[in-house]
């Protein structure tokens, strides 16, 4: 339970700093990426802020032999950017350009953003169930090495 509490919280507290901070309105990203035209920066704040919080987070947390609520922590080991991260990448920043929104923003606004944005949580839904197909008809992407 305590976990569930955790998460909904964490997803919650998410959630609002997307929509305080504008990241979930797509004309203010497509303006923060549009640094050739009118350049919007007040989203710069926003990520600088984050990685701040972060790096202080995970310092913290780095110290510590369990998470918060005694769980193991399970950070990401991979280290290695391969072609496989760079379309991903690529592809990501496309999609976020095309529709100035993301996975996370656009779930914060589900319930307030209308029909733009339940269609591009239709279209990310379908892409993530296409790319699971692939994966499953290419299990070997999944299980390689880490290491070169």
């Amino acid at each position: 339970m305590k976990l569930f509490l955790a998460a909904l919280l964490a997803g919650l507290l998410f959630g609002l700093g997307l929509l305080v901070s504008g990241m979930s309105n797509p004309a203010k990203v497509l303006g923060f990426l549009d640094v050739a035209g009118l350049w919007d920066p007040s989203l710069a704040f926003v990520m600088g802020g984050a990685i701040i919080v972060g790096l202080v987070a995970f310092s913290f947390a780095a110290k510590m032999p369990a998470s918060l609520l005694g769980q193991a922590w399970r950070l990401p080991s991979a280290t290695r950017i391969d072609r496989r991260l760079v379309i991903g990448a690529v592809t990501f920043g496309v999609g976020w350009g095309l529709a100035g929104l993301c996975p996370g923003p656009a779930l914060a606004s589900l319930l307030l953003g209308g029909t733009k944005v339940l269609l591009f949580v239709a279209a990310m839904l379908a892409g993530m169930a296409i790319f699971a197909l692939l994966e499953q008809a290419a299990p070997t992407h999944r299980d390689a090495p880490d290491s070169p």
